[in-house]
Formats: structure tokens, sequence, C-alpha cells
């Protein structure tokens, strides 16, 4: 190594986080850089162990919450005949996502909250970053697709059947994952495109694009613009057909002159707009503000919004609000009972 690049070597070392690339010395060779092959989830490490104790238990118990009602939600869309309609398919397909996309995050964080081990291995973060993109675009798009299921449904009640049918309802689900994944690969490669050779800490509970990029000696502004730009067109393109969807339902419903009738047609929709408002609006905060913003104490409870309270309160938005679902629910515990019951 020649004495220039052994200069730019330890300069590199002992330059701080906060130092930008563009700052560096213009001799640098990013090929003589340590490279990062392991990241660090600060998550709540610096609580207190009491602290860690009580955030352990009440994960522990939202986790197994969510995992119960998404689960449940999955068996009785998939199981019980009366709810044989693209509305609950989609419902289904929904609550998959949601196991999907908290087990990608929450069980990691559940074991870094009683050991001190924190580190994650630079493909296991990747990994997590390509789920947790991929999962969260395709619930986005599908979030669009039941909208318009709403609208057909209440818009277009004498063709609903012929719209919505098996085969496209399989089709719209299979391109919401398709985008999802096919985005997740995009967002992925511009987050680890840069090499990582400074502070390896990353400031959350699991690997965020936003984060793991500040951490890139290569050229984060970039991938930062990119990320947003997506964002833009991930989040509000599927809003763009949300918000039509919904504009041209309430135009149907003011139109109607029986009360009970709007009353109905607005307890069907109002669940599937609070699910809409959570997610988005958590979504939006994480990938569509400026970093200058943002903080560990801002971003941590963000994504825990998205992550584990959002997948959560989906079941028992759907559920509290939907005689039907609480109908088969209530089926399905029953025969559960009833089968316990006979074996013992």
């Amino acid at each position: 190594m020649d004495k220039v690049s052994k200069c730019a070597h330890s300069v590199v070392k002992a330059a701080p986080a906060s130092v930008p690339p563009e700052s560096w010395p213009q001799t640098m060779d990013l090929r003589n850089v340590s490279r990062v092959t392991e990241f660090i989830l600060v998550g709540f490490e610096q609580s207190y162990p009491s602290t860690r104790t009580l955030l352990f238990t009440l994960f522990l118990a939202l986790y197994g919450l969510a995992m119960a009602m998404n689960g449940l939600i999955i068996f009785i869309t998939w199981t019980d005949p009366r709810l044989n309609s693209p509305m609950y398919f989609f419902l289904g397909h929904l609550s998959f996502l949601d196991v999907c996309f908290i087990t990608t995050t929450i069980p990691q964080m559940l074991i870094h909250l009683v050991v001190k081990n924190h580190k994650v291995s630079f493909a296991s973060c990747l990994t997590q970053m390509y789920l947790v993109f991929g999962v969260g675009v395709a619930e986005c798009i599908l979030l669009a697709f039941m909208a318009y299921d709403r609208y057909v449904a209440i818009c277009q009640p004498l063709s609903y059947a012929q719209i919505m049918s098996r085969q496209v309802c399989v089709s719209l689900v299979g391109t919401s994952w398709f985008f999802g994944m096919i985005n997740g690969i995009l967002l992925d490669y511009m987050t680890f495109r840069g090499p990582f050779c400074r502070d390896n800490h990353v400031e959350n509970f699991f690997c965020e694009a936003p984060i793991v990029i500040a951490l890139s000696c290569g050229d984060p502004l970039f991938s930062l613009k990119v990320i947003f730009a997506d964002a833009i067109v991930v989040l509000l393109s599927p809003m763009v057909l949300i918000v039509t969807s919904y504009a041209r339902i309430l135009t149907s419903i003011l139109g109607r002159a029986s009360s009970s009738g709007r009353g109905k047609t607005f307890s069907t929709c109002a669940s599937h707009l609070t699910v809409v408002v959570f997610f988005y609006t958590s979504a939006m905060f994480s990938y569509m503000n400026p970093r200058s913003t943002h903080g560990p104490d801002k971003d941590k409870p963000f994504s825990l919004l998205y992550t584990i309270i959002t997948p959560m309160c989906n079941p028992i938005i759907y559920s509290l609000r939907n005689k039907e679902m609480k109908g088969a629910m209530g089926r399905a515990l029953g025969r559960a009972s009833l089968a316990q019951a006979e074996t013992v």
C-alpha cells in the first residue's frame, strides 16, 4: 500500500460518522477501506434493565395477540363457506401479509431485549430489509385493490360477480406480491450498493433503509432520493386509487334516499378506511420525510406503529365492525371448543 493510500485509510478510520463523504480526501481509494461485515441494532439497548423487561413482556403479548388474531382471520376466511366473497378473500391475504411482516422484525427485537449481543450479519440485514420492503409494498397495493373491490360492490352491484371473479381476485393478489418483491430488490440494491466503512450502529430495532443508508460511505444522498421517489410512486399511486374509489362511493351513497342503506355502506367501508389511515400515516412518516427531521426518539415509535401496532389492529378493526366476521369467529371458536371437549 503506498503512502497516499495509507494516509487515506487512516483518515477513514479516524473520521466520525457525522463527516460527509464529500469532505473526505479526494485521493481516498475505497478499495483499501475496511468494510463493515455486520451491523449492531441499538434498539432499546440504552434502556434500563427493568424497562427492557417491561418492553419484552408488552411486545411479546402484542406479538402473540397479532399472530393469534391474524391467524384466526386467515383460517376462517379460507375455510368458512359463508365468507366466500372477494372482500374476505382479500382480507385473508391482508392478514397473511401482516403475519409475514411482523415475523420479519418482532422476534428479533424480542431476542435483543433479553440478550446482550445485538449483532446481525450483513446478509441478515439485507434479507430482513428485503422482506420488510417486499411485504410492505405488497400490502400497500393490496389495500388499494380492496378499495376498488368496495367501489365495484357498492357502485356496480349487478356486475360485481362478473368484474370481481375468482380469477380476477387471484390475479390482483398475485400482482401485489409481484410488485412488492420486485420493488424490494430495487430498494435493497439502492440501500446496499455503496460500501459500508463507518459506524455500524443502526439506531433502531431492525434494519431500516434510511438509517442504514446513512452509514454508507458511498453517495447516500442519491440512494435516499431514489427511495424517496419510489415511496412517492408506491404510496401515492395506490392512494389515488383509494381516494378515487371512495369519492365515487361517497357520491353513490349520498344519492340514496334510504338512511339505513347509507349507514350499512359506511359501516362496511369504515374498517378498511381505518386500516388505510393507520398504515399510510406511519409509512409516509418513515419514508417520505426528510431525514433531518428524524431521530431515534422519533423513528422508533413510528417503526413500532407500522411493524406491530397496525398488524395487530387490522384484525381487531375488521372483526369488531363486521357482523359476518364476528359470527364466523364465534363458529370457529365453538368448533374448536367442541373438538377439545370430545378429546378430553
